[in-house]
């Protein structure tokens, strides 16, 4: 790390060198000017890698550790706490890692292989509604042998596995600070990440600063970050106008989008586009009398316009999505387009009276006011109004800041509500498993025994993912026709930075996580 005050110090006394040639010495590096301050309206709900399958991702990838991470253009796993993993037999059921020798906890507590277990045993054991327990659902126990060596032993086949172990889900924590069965309270953390959290404020701030007894795979390139929490894009686009903060990620308007776009450069500011995989869907919930008939939602699906919002909400900063898989990735499809066609309000009256409902169908959507950017509000107020539009439904629009949001969804409040989707891997599996089953990461259950007792558990069995098309084909058409779960639109990662700042273009991992060790500020002579 550059040593700006070492390097003043030895400049002064080539001063008088210095202005006789003309040259000007001046650096911005990190130490001396401060932390990195990122911007995002993506605030975590928990600091506990159990209770998380959300956004708190992002804060959990640079201060705890996995055994498997991604380094700098992986798409597939690479160790991080792990030294090497494999799975030790041809059925794909036995997984084992080896850990790096010396591992520790921030706080210098040894991390071995017992700290793995308790770990991921405890995900199990708490196993909150919602929660990332669902993503070990082929996981039937983890043996610890000695220090350094962690074994899990699968209930069935799952080339997928590796996946989950990169995914900030299975962060590892020290026994001693979290209760095996459990949440932590408060606001610390103890970790072996990149970094360590300095001090937290809920919906306010994180303060993140190295951690010296971190040994992983990063290479930071910054001392310092603060990530700063905006309940909406506006504020956190005028605090980088403002210099207040350096780089803003997740929430980026589409309005900002076009104008950093069309000023080229000229505000002093960087637009960085990179490729996303992230969606855009709604969920109906079978407790609701009203979501809960297929009529109803098929209806739903065949006048809803996805090019519309898309146009005239994100000005086409967003693509139209007609499946759960997004494009890109391998199995997807183009079902609801498809089955349903360009929205028809004729055919959803159709459908609708053929399943002797003719009189408005009244149904409540929620949206939460500060997860996913300023136009979620609009959003919501165009499918309203394309949906009252036909004569056909009476849409009552509520909404929530993202914290009690979850909670609702939890515990089956909302009869339709947005989510949006950011990928735990980039595999088709992973946007159709967590949203099926009795227990999945929406808190909806929805039994689908054809996915998920046959096809997902089939396509676990391959570990060419490329042969696995059909499978998820299938399982699609599957979704289609149930229209539980409706897609709306992909997006696009946009993240506007000062001039200042280099690597953002490099650090999003295969999940759309900001890596933050990979910012720096630029330093000139």
């Amino acid at each position: 790390m550059f040593n700006r005050n070492r390097c003043l110090r030895q400049l002064a006394a080539l001063a008088s060198i210095s202005l006789v040639a003309g040259c000007g010495f001046f650096s911005d590096d990190d130490s001396d000017a401060g932390p990195i301050i990122v911007g995002t309206t993506s605030a975590p709900s928990t600091l506990d890698p159990a209770a998380a399958y959300d956004g708190s991702w992002e804060l959990f990838r640079n201060i705890y550790q996995t055994l498997l991470s991604y380094p700098i253009g992986a798409t597939t796993p690479e160790p991080d706490a792990a030294e090497s993993c494999e799975f030790t037999d041809s059925s794909n059921r036995a997984y084992r890692c080896e850990l790096r020798e010396g591992l520790k906890f921030a706080d210098g507590s040894a991390l071995d292989a017992q700290a793995v277990k308790y770990s991921i045993d405890r995900i199990m054991t708490i196993k909150v509604p919602g929660g990332p327990s669902s993503l070990l659902g082929s996981l039937e126990r983890v043996q610890a042998r000695g220090d350094r060596e962690v074994t899990f032993h699968l209930k069935t086949a799952d080339a997928t596995f590796p996946f989950v172990l990169a995914t900030p889900a299975m962060s590892i924590v020290d026994p001693d600070d979290y209760p095996a069965d459990a949440l932590r309270e408060g606001t610390s953390v103890s970790g072996s990440g990149p970094y360590t959290l300095k001090s937290y404020k809920e919906g306010d701030q994180a303060e993140l600063v190295r951690n010296d007894n971190y040994k992983g795979y990063a290479e930071r390139r910054n001392d310092a970050v603060t990530i700063r929490y905006f309940g909406d894009s506006a504020a956190m686009v005028k605090a980088l106008k403002d210099q207040q903060i350096d780089i803003t990620y997740r929430g980026l308007g589409s309005g900002d989008i076009l104008e950093l776009q069309e000023r080229n450069n000229d505000s002093g500011l960087q637009l960085v586009e990179n490729a996303g995989t992230d969606i855009s869907y709604l969920v109906f919930n079978p407790k609701d009398p009203w979501a809960a008939k297929p009529a109803v939602r098929q209806a739903i699906a065949q006048v809803v316009d996805r090019a519309s919002i898309a146009h005239k909400v994100y000005r086409d900063t967003v693509d139209p999505l007609y499946s759960m898989v997004p494009k890109g990735l391998t199995g997807h499809t183009t079902g609801f387009f498809d089955s349903y066609g360009d929205p028809n309000a004729d055919k959803a009256r159709d459908t609708l009276t053929k399943a002797g409902i003719t009189e408005p169908v009244p149904l409540t959507f929620w949206y939460t006011t500060d997860r996913y950017g300023s136009e979620t509000a609009t959003q919501f107020q165009e499918l309203k109004r394309q949906l009252e539009a036909t004569g056909l439904f009476k849409i009552t629009l509520k909404s929530r800041p993202w914290k009690t949001y979850v909670e609702g969804y939890q515990k089956g409040e909302y009869p339709v509500f947005g989510r949006g989707w950011f990928p735990d891997f980039p595999d088709a599996e992973n946007f159709i498993a967590p949203f099926v089953g009795e227990e999945n990461a929406l808190g909806t259950p929805y039994p689908a025994t054809r996915i998920t007792d046959e096809l997902l558990p089939r396509s676990r069995r391959e570990s060419d993912r490329a042969q696995v098309a059909k499978d998820f084909e299938e399982a699609q058409d599957i979704l289609v026709d149930d229209a539980r779960l409706l897609p709306l639109w992909q997006g696009k990662q946009y993240m506007a930075a000062s001039e200042e700042i280099s690597g953002a273009e490099r650090a999003l991992d295969p999940s759309t996580i900001m890596m933050m060790w990979e910012l720096s500020r630029k330093t000139s002579w």
